[in-house]
């Protein structure tokens, strides 16, 4: 799983998934292009990363934003001449009201945050990947994008447009040599969900230190034959 030397742009790294994924390909050798909405946060999380690996922060970054992530992708291209992974990190989660009481304003956030941020960051790098001839994008998506629970139907309908939007990018870029992906995870095992879910059993929940790792393998050359996968990380949850 060699990503030795890749320029990898992570959104969402100073997360608890997104700082772990970062920390696990800095030690595999990738050239981080880290980026965050909260700058204080980034360098908080990630900080040592850039002093101890020579990654770089991009925070005060919203990944929503259609010239926001203009200007990052054309920072990163400035710094790394290229870029040969995007992992599209950066989400969230709001729920727990059915359809008739959700606001369109929760609605409208997590699209924006869960959908439009992976749509928007894939296209700005696309070109570059197809005029390299190569290239990785793997997003996180959710077991929910498969089939919604009640009280999560705008959630859901955020992670399914993630998958949906994998399959038209693989479609779209696999002749181009680009690999297009995502990643179904159930409940993550950080300290927000546990304080959320506290009756839960902890030890089924997928560790953000194994999604990393399946992170890590997409981004890598052993997965160059598969284009379009939604592929569960569920741990040993029942979904």
């Amino acid at each position: 799983m060699d990503v030795q030397g890749k320029v990898t742009i992570i959104t969402g790294a100073a997360g608890a998934l997104g700082s772990t994924v970062a920390r696990r390909f800095a030690e595999a050798g990738a050239r981080l292009a880290l980026v965050d909405i909260k700058p204080d946060a980034l360098l908080e999380a990630c900080g040592y990363l850039r002093d101890q690996y020579g990654a770089r922060l991009f925070g005060n970054t919203d990944v929503t934003r259609s010239e926001s992530v203009r200007q990052l992708v054309d920072l990163v291209l400035q710094d790394f001449g290229r870029v040969d992974v995007l992992l599209n990190i950066a989400g969230g989660w709001r729920g727990g009201t059915p359809v008739h009481e959700t606001k369109p304003e929760t609605f409208d956030f997590l699209m924006n945050l869960n959908a439009k941020s992976m749509f928007l960051m894939s296209g700005a790098v696309a070109p570059h990947m197809s005029a390299q001839g190569s290239g990785k994008i793997v997003s996180v998506a959710a077991s929910t994008g498969l089939k919604a629970r009640a009280g999560n139907s705008a959630y859901a309908a955020s992670k399914a447009a993630v998958i949906r939007i994998t399959e038209a990018l693989s479609a779209e870029l696999k002749d181009d040599g680009i690999n297009v992906n995502c990643v179904l995870p159930s409940t993550i095992d950080t300290e927000a969900n546990r304080e959320m879910m506290p009756r839960s059993d902890h030890e089924k929940w997928v560790s953000p230190e194994a999604l990393a790792d399946v992170l890590l393998f997409l981004s890598s050359d052993a997965s160059r034959a598969i284009h379009g996968a939604a592929i569960p990380v569920y741990g040993r949850v029942n979904v």
